[in-house]
């Protein structure tokens, strides 16, 4: 400590004080770019996500930005809980070890790839479909089973932004499959999401109409899939993913699940 020009007493920063006010930095920047990922990864804005988060767009984005070294531990797990992830994951990956922007998505590729390999398919994830626009468009998982003469056309969704598009961009990519393998082709689709509440809460909510598009037994889905004694269903599917992609789930959308 020392007298101040006043007289008052001055103390000295310390050696841990300037290491922890480093470490502060640092993690508020990892922090920051965790949050970023994860909000890219879920196609959300700033404002969509700050609105989750109960604060505003422009404390999300110094927050984002790594500039808010004071924020809460309760606002920043809000943060987290907003793009569907946990405030202890941020801080517990290692240096250097930042996942992809799409880790998400390849979770949940990963799974159906594995699942179908014990059900003797062939598998080709980002399979390109031929299009008629200048972005070239793929299938997130095209699945073969030559024996069977079986495609099955597998769409993965994190978060429906347009429930229209979903169904349509399967439905076409369907249609591309069915034309480009030929009529001896049993073609399919189905559509896979992320089992969050939102989702959840999503389908629910309009259940008639995704049990009319999609169906077939989303049960029998999976087991054709895992099970290379089990035939595909003759109808579109829909099944849901855990929420960390361990696994893939049936969904109820009708009075029954035994369809085929």
């Amino acid at each position: 400590m020392r007298k101040g020009s006043t007289g008052g007493i001055v103390r000295r920063t310390t050696a841990s004080q300037r290491v922890a006010a480093a470490q502060v930095a640092y993690l508020a920047r990892r922090i920051g770019r965790a949050l970023k990922d994860a909000r890219l990864g879920l196609h959300l804005r700033q404002r969509d996500a700050a609105g989750r988060a109960g604060i505003t767009q422009a404390h999300w984005s110094r927050i984002e930005r790594g500039l808010e070294h004071g924020a809460s531990l309760s606002t920043l797990a809000s943060c987290a809980v907003a793009v569907e992830a946990r405030l202890a994951a941020f801080v517990e990956e290692q240096s250097g070890a930042d996942l992809p922007r799409d880790i998400e998505h390849l979770r949940r590729q990963h799974a159906i790839v594995e699942l179908a390999r014990r059900g003797g398919w062939e598998a080709t994830p980002e399979a390109p479909v031929p299009g008629n626009g200048l972005r070239p468009r793929s299938i997130d998982v095209l699945l073969l089973r030559g024996l069977w003469r079986e495609a099955a056309v597998i769409e993965v969704w994190d978060l429906f932004l347009d429930v229209g598009e979903a169904m349509r961009g399967l439905d076409a990519k369907v249609l591309a499959v069915r034309d480009r393998l030929g009529p001896e082709w049993h073609v399919e689709g189905l559509l896979v999401v992320r089992a969050t509440r939102r989702n959840r809460r999503l389908v629910s909510e309009l259940r008639a109409l995704f049990a009319a598009h999609f169906p077939a037994s989303s049960a029998r889905w999976l087991r054709a899939l895992g099970n290379p004694e089990t035939e595909m269903p003759s109808r579109a599917g829909f099944a849901w993913t855990a929420t960390d992609a361990s696994r893939l789930l049936a969904a109820r959308l009708g009075s029954s699940d035994d369809g085929g």
